[in-house]
């Protein structure tokens, strides 16, 4: 059985490895600043199996490599392909600087839900999804205990409060660690809060800007009462920096995706939990992905498509997940007996997803992170209500879509 299925697994999902070529250079770009293991063994494999072909993989950390892939492209000198935010496909897509991906029904199948939302624009794919995430409660049960509580997981924004507070106000860390840097992930620490209270930002069927809604209006006097309980200058934080703040025991609790544990201090007695449910919705959490987009007019487009394809296909993508501790891009039990997932701590990330909602795609993606960071660092240095400053991040929103 396990045979048949691995037989199908790749029949259905499988590289595709075509014949030997002359000798040609693809140029991949990849965000993060580092390739992966598994990465590099298809790009291997892909070099090995098309005699005279190399791949050019350019490592580029995150800050500046989604901008160096558009000015080369806007410029006429494309990368091939490139490992990049998928809140960037629309853009690029209307934009024509990248061309669509093809996914057969059968592999659309496999993905998990909500996953194919994050890449998808006027009925075209714009990207093959290669890395995914879903959020969860990170609480550190020394301090809980310390400040008098009962380290349980909070079901509620209530509860989650009360157990950041009594942190606070009695031990000599922060309650709990939220960003409001400039930055991406201060949005995505955001969007967790606003999908676990039943809001949204935009209307995938029709486009509509939903972000000035009583949801949003809610989620944000919450983020700001979180404030209160939180670390001391939150607009100087990023999610990377709220993990050394947890390490060093300076925060109770912080909100990070499931490589967390991995990250943090072995000696932190933790529980990992679902964000807890806001008064108007249910737990959930962001679903956010990363792809590999192919850019048009490059001089191997073709070969560029071939191994975005190979990168996020079959037993590649499994491999990258599995060691990068990444929640499942695909449903793995639909294709094999052994998945890595299968622990308590596992579903907790994976539990949520159909409850999960995608990080929207916008024409103008920096007006989305713009909008939406600015509500929340007003509503943190007190520059308005709540009301105002959603009203206002909404109308920059409609701008960007």
């Amino acid at each position: 059985m396990k045979n048949i299925k691995k037989a199908l697994f790749l029949a259905v999902i499988g590289a595709g490895f075509m014949a030997p070529v002359q000798a040609e250079e693809v140029h991949m770009i990849m965000c993060g600043g580092e390739i992966r293991e598994a990465d590099k063994a298809v790009i291997a494999d892909f070099e090995a199996s098309h005699a005279g072909v190399t791949v050019n993989a350019e490592a580029v950390p995150w800050g500046t490599c989604q901008d160096k892939s558009m000015t080369l492209a806007a410029a006429g000198d494309p990368v091939g392909l490139a490992y990049i935010g998928s809140r960037t496909l629309k853009q690029l897509g209307r934009s024509g600087l990248i061309i669509p991906v093809d996914i057969s029904e059968e592999k659309q199948a496999l993905y998990q839900p909500g996953i194919l939302a994050t890449v998808s624009d006027g009925g075209q794919f714009w990207g093959f999804p290669h890395a995914f995430s879903t959020k969860a409660l990170f609480i550190n049960c020394g301090l809980v205990e310390a400040a008098g509580e009962a380290c349980v997981a909070p079901r509620t924004w209530t509860g989650l409060y009360n157990m950041a507070k009594a942190v606070n106000d009695n031990t000599s860390a922060a309650g709990i660690g939220i960003t409001g840097k400039d930055f991406d992930n201060t949005m995505h620490q955001f969007l967790n809060y606003l999908y676990s209270n039943g809001g949204s930002v935009s209307d995938a069927a029709t486009g509509e800007i939903t972000f000035n809604s009583p949801e949003a209006i809610e989620t944000l006097e919450f983020y700001g009462k979180l404030a209160g309980v939180a670390q001391e200058g939150p607009t100087g934080y990023e999610r990377s920096q709220l993990t050394q703040l947890y390490n060093d025991g300076q925060i109770g609790m912080y909100i990070n995706g499931p490589w967390g544990a991995g990250q943090h201090n072995a000696n932190i007695a933790e529980i990992v939990v679902p964000i807890p449910a806001g008064p108007s919705g249910e737990s959930g959490t962001l679903l956010i992905t990363d792809s590999i987009a192919v850019f048009k007019g490059s001089a191997n487009e073709g070969l560029a498509m071939e191994l975005a394809a190979a990168l996020s296909s079959g037993e590649a993508q499994y491999d990258l997940d599995k060691s990068w501790g990444l929640t499942p891009i695909l449903q793995y039990e639909k294709m094999r007996d052994d998945v890595y997932y299968t622990t308590d701590y596992w579903q907790v990330f994976v539990d949520p997803i159909g409850r999960g909602g995608p990080e929207p795609m916008f024409e103008d993606f920096k007006a989305l992170q713009a909008g939406i960071n600015g509500a929340i660092q007003g509503m943190i240095l007190g520059e308005g209500s709540a009301a105002d400053l959603v009203a206002e991040a909404a109308e920059i929103l409609a701008e960007g879509l």
